[in-house]
């Protein structure tokens, strides 16, 4: 019963499409709620069924009580198999474990990843108009810049490749 109510308490909307998990974490949760979700069902409708017999109906109805008796016989001796569970109980907890190392380690990067998307928003929220931007400015944040331009015009480039393609021509004549 606690089971059923832990998975009914879960917000699985939240959990599948809120935190940000991989495509493969999302699919393993929607498979383990459909399971769960058929094994509730499964054990509902288990539940529900009669499974008291009426031997006496049907000593009445049929001819042959022997094998009425004989049945009988072997119902009340019939003794279920018990399984142990604790192997299947430890490799859903070590999944568990794994599932919940998962999740920090994806977590830990969502933080990561929130923290340097806010870095950059707020550079760009507190960055100059490009009009303000001069070219020693541009030098001085990517000084790669004037290195590649330095080398394009030591080899007579004056064009840089795709350009013209990208943005068309924008000279006049």
């Amino acid at each position: 019963m606690a089971a059923r109510s832990v998975v009914q308490s879960v917000n699985w909307q939240k959990l599948s499409s809120g935190l940000g998990l991989s495509a493969a974490t999302v699919g393993s949760i929607k498979a383990f709620r459909e399971r769960a979700n058929n094994a509730a069902r499964k054990v509902q409708s288990l539940s529900e069924q009669n499974t008291d017999i009426d031997f006496a109906h049907y000593r009445s109805v049929l001819k042959n009580q022997s094998v009425v008796d004989e049945i009988e016989k072997s119902y009340k001796a019939f003794k279920p198999v018990t399984y142990d569970v604790n192997a299947q109980i430890k490799a859903i907890e070590a999944f568990e474990a794994k599932a919940v190392e998962n999740a920090q380690l994806t977590a830990q990067k969502v933080d990561i990843e929130l923290q340097d998307l806010q870095k950059t928003l707020d550079n760009i929220k507190n960055a100059r108009p490009w009009e303000e931007v001069s070219v020693d400015d541009m030098v001085k944040a990517a000084p790669e810049i004037e290195k590649k331009t330095e080398d394009m015009v030591s080899r007579g480039r004056w064009a840089i490749k795709g350009y013209q393609e990208k943005f068309g021509d924008l000279s006049l004549m």
